[in-house]
């Protein structure tokens, strides 16, 4: 699995905590580390060798450009993403080769462009077909290993620190996360609809209108609603849409 893996830089801890949140719902992320201060992020860079910074820009002491700059002197040089609520330093940003800049607030269509560019940058010549050729899945039930279709799973979710399976007839947990499987799962008809639910698009029967929106989904065979993130609601439709 080719995780991505992030350091987070903001002086205010409520962007930060905020940036991490919409960063974890990406299947292939890893946020290794989030600081308050440009000194402490340079310090973090060279110890953890990140992929990517995300980078606010005003901070007290040095600044994002600050930071960027002491960064391109390291082994390994992370790509640079800029945040910032003020439009008028893109232009100095930019002469940063950064990759991308966003402004605050966080637009999750913009953020997931911005990681689409990263993975571009990151993988050019990773190819997709990576997945096991029998789409067969192997998952432990009373002490035996079962061995189950990968197109009759209906939805994924996480169960602790493991995930479960939902077939139409049975339901499995098996010792992997709910971002795992989602990577392992990349060539198939599989959708990320919420953080905690990963669904088989060729099961979807229903989508209906929920609240500030957010969606609620049926799956043929199941009786439940999953609940669908207003931030994944228009890229599901897409999908959906021939």
């Amino acid at each position: 699995m080719h995780m991505i893996r992030i350091l987070v830089v903001d002086d205010e801890r409520y962007a930060r905590e905020e940036l991490t949140f919409l960063l974890e719902e990406f299947s292939n992320v890893d946020v290794i580390g989030d600081v308050a201060r440009g000194e402490t992020a340079i310090v973090q860079a060279t110890q953890l060798q990140p992929d990517v910074v995300f980078l606010d820009v005003e901070m007290p002491g040095l600044s994002g450009i600050d930071v960027a700059n002491s960064l391109q002197g390291l082994k390994k040089v992370p790509l640079i993403v800029f945040a910032t609520a003020y439009p008028q330093f893109a232009t100095e940003a930019f002469r940063i080769d950064a990759i991308d800049y966003l402004l605050k607030p966080y637009n999750p269509d913009q953020l997931a462009q911005t990681m689409n560019r990263i993975k571009r940058r990151l993988f050019p010549d990773v190819s997709i077909q990576t997945q096991n050729p029998l789409g067969k899945l192997a998952v432990e039930r009373d002490g035996e290993i079962d061995y189950i279709l990968v197109e009759d799973i209906l939805y994924i979710s996480p169960e602790g620190k493991n995930a479960k399976i939902v077939t139409e007839s049975n339901e499995y947990e098996v010792r992997s996360s709910l971002k795992e499987l989602e990577h392992r799962l990349t060539t198939f008809y599989f959708f990320r609809i919420h953080k905690s639910y990963l669904v088989n698009l060729q099961y979807v029967v229903k989508l209906t209108p929920w609240f500030n929106g957010a969606y609620e989904l049926e799956l043929a065979g199941r009786s439940e609603k999953l609940p669908v993130s207003r931030n994944y609601a228009r890229e599901l439709q897409k999908k959906l849409d021939l």
